[in-house]
């Protein structure tokens, strides 16, 4: 069974949960950006909830089923289609030979994750079908979606049906408006205190810039760190530190101008300041923020960011109770 690509849209490509293990030689550990999303998306059609999907960006791709298939989509607010009809999000549908599945605007959400029982089965490198684009390894060619790509798909489990519906209670919302947990970083102190102080008041925009490897936030005060003797391996700014490894969802503010949080394409260390992290809890939405949507940060402490793990995980369990057969 396999899937033609019709249209690419901008910047698809294949990812499971990612090849964790490797980040100590510069390899990070890819992905799907919304690892929730990509679970429901893959419980609803009988998968293992880490196998391989279509991860979609801000325009979507047309896609031609060369065989009959289950699907499911999940992740931002979009328009989905099958032979042109819309059909509903985060429920498995039956695609027949032929037909082809398009996809509208989204409304909301920056990423969009289509499902297929049996899973995307292209090669597995390093533990993962994640594509790597900067490594050029993985997913498909190691590289996004062109047309006239043939996606080759897995034997869909006995389990694979239409019609199972994820609660809606354990569907995640993708507002325009978002609050991201932080723990301050190792180099927090480096700030000067109105700016340790202003980076949690103001209000961020995304940046068009933003994509896999790094989400850029821009329109707040600008951040100032201390002056200090320039150390031995370091750069002349302030913001610039003797190289260290970046932990991911670190946020790097080079030249203090504009914040930038590693996402999970990102190398792996450099030469910035980390002033702090996203809590894990909160990853997944950042990866549904678009150009110019709006983030507050807030300061949490090791036991909130805990907490916030756990209510993660647990939903994520309910999740997979409520979608198992």
């Amino acid at each position: 069974m396999s899937i033609e690509v019709i249209k690419p849209g901008l910047a698809t490509s294949i990812q499971d949960a990612g090849r964790p293990g490797y980040y100590h030689l510069g390899i990070p550990q890819s992905g799907a950006l919304d690892q929730y999303a990509l679970r429901l998306a893959n419980l609803l059609v009988g998968n293992d909830e880490g196998a391989a999907v279509v991860e979609c960006t801000l325009l979507a791709p047309e896609l031609k089923f060369l065989a009959n298939a289950i699907i499911a989509v999940t992740g931002a607010e979009l328009d989905v289609r099958i032979a042109g009809t819309v059909v509903e999000r985060n429920v498995s549908h039956e695609v027949l030979a032929g037909q082809t599945v398009s996809f509208g605007f989204m409304r909301s959400g920056a990423r969009a994750y289509l499902a297929v029982a049996g899973g995307i089965d292209v090669p597995v490198v390093l533990g993962s079908r994640s594509t790597y684009a900067l490594g050029a390894f993985g997913g498909y060619h190691g590289r996004k979606l062109q047309a006239g790509d043939v996606l080759p798909v897995g034997t869909a489990s006995a389990s694979a049906a239409a019609g199972r519906a994820a609660p809606t209670e354990l569907v995640a919302k993708t507002p325009k408006d978002v609050e991201l947990r932080v723990l301050p970083g190792l180099y927090f102190h480096r700030l000067e205190p109105v700016s340790a102080k202003t980076f949690f008041e103001d209000t961020w925009s995304v940046a068009p810039e933003a994509d896999r490897i790094g989400y850029r936030y821009r329109g707040g005060t600008a951040l100032k760190f201390k002056q200090r003797q320039q150390p031995f391996g370091a750069g002349s700014d302030p913001s610039n530190i003797v190289d260290a490894g970046y932990p991911y969802g670190s946020i790097q503010v080079p030249g203090g101008s504009e914040p930038i949080i590693l996402h999970r394409d990102a190398v792996s260390g450099g030469g910035y300041a980390m002033v702090g992290t996203v809590i894990s809890a909160d990853m997944d939405r950042i990866a549904q923020m678009q150009p110019n949507h709006k983030a507050r940060f807030l300061s949490v402490d090791m036991n909130e960011a805990l907490a916030a793990r756990a209510v993660y995980r647990n939903r994520l369990q309910r999740l997979r109770i409520a979608l198992t057969p």
